[in-house]
């Protein structure tokens, strides 16, 4: 005499027949729950089914970033309302790449106590996690500069030597500003736009201390951009142009440099006059006086 156990399936599938542990099933559910319409995710069965699957899945990746399972699954709700995860080859190679991005940033922001969307801002993702004055165990005051007190002393031959420095490099940097806004002014933008656009890049860099940065933030500020009256084409040409293209394959060239660095690390005014591709961008981008680029203007 045979017997038959009842045995939980192997293979999830859903109300349609849709084994959505595959691609092709999953892509099939989603179509019919897509079709639906929005209350199928909270009436179908198989919905259900599909998100207690997609938690079990994503409970080791949610886990190694110390996340509860949960908040993978959300992740990958998120994704499989979209088109892309619907019409996607592999749904779930598309589902999964998503939900890894995203558990990185929740724990990145939950490190820097900030929001997701605040976390994946390459200027904010670039500072490291709060520190409490416990977690280490030398006191603050025994390392931090700014508790640091020390009695004024006469000026040394060696602190003459550092202003004297420190002097020269001032004259340096201004000297660098004065030859980027000739650079632009001989390339045909208007004398009071290239000096204007210049001193407020190199002022934005100073702040920030690094042309990375600058670039970001200056890429974003579009209130600066209006109220300088500088076309968008000529604005990112003029930031490529001082700070260097950010992108690393051009880390080690002219175009990654900048002109500003170029300008300080030695390079004269005529050095960056013979490099055509430098001079080919800045002309094309250079405003006219109703504030759009020349290529604009040709376009029109």
């Amino acid at each position: 005499m045979s017997t038959t156990s009842n045995t939980a399936r192997d293979i999830p599938d859903g109300e349609g027949g849709e084994d959505f542990s595959t691609s092709e099933g999953l892509r099939s559910l989603l179509h019919r729950l897509h079709a639906a319409g929005p209350g199928a995710w909270t009436h179908d069965p198989a919905a259900a089914e599909l998100m207690a699957y997609a938690a079990q899945k994503y409970e080791p990746l949610a886990r190694k970033h110390d996340l509860d399972p949960w908040e993978a699954a959300s992740a990958a709700f998120k994704v499989m309302c979209t088109r892309a995860a619907r019409e996607a080859r592999d749904p779930w190679a598309v589902i999964t790449h998503a939900v890894r991005i995203t558990c990185i940033f929740e724990a990145r922001a939950q490190g820097l106590l900030c929001s997701v969307h605040q976390a994946r801002r390459p200027h904010v993702s670039a500072f490291h996690d709060p520190e409490r004055f416990s977690d280490r165990e030398n006191p603050l005051t025994d390392y931090h500069p700014a508790f640091h007190v020390t009695d004024d002393t006469p000026a040394t031959d060696d602190e003459d030597t550092e202003s004297l420095a420190s002097s020269r490099a001032c004259t340096s940097a201004s000297s660098a500003m004065e030859d980027a806004i000739a650079l632009f002014t001989l390339l045909d933008w208007p004398p009071a736009t290239a000096r204007a656009g210049v001193e407020h890049v190199c002022g934005v860099l100073t702040k920030t201390g690094t042309r990375q940065t600058a670039y970001e933030t200056l890429r974003r500020d579009k209130h600066a951009r209006a109220l300088l009256d500088i076309p968008g084409r000529s604005w990112s040409a003029l930031l490529k142009a001082l700070l260097g293209n950010p992108h690393p394959a051009y880390a080690a060239t002219g175009t990654g440099r900048g002109v500003m660095l170029r300008l300080l690390i030695g390079e004269s005014l005529p050095v960056l006059l013979r490099d055509d591709d430098l001079i080919l961008t800045i002309s094309l981008a250079a405003p006219d006086v109703g504030g759009r680029s020349h290529r604009e203007g040709e376009k029109s």
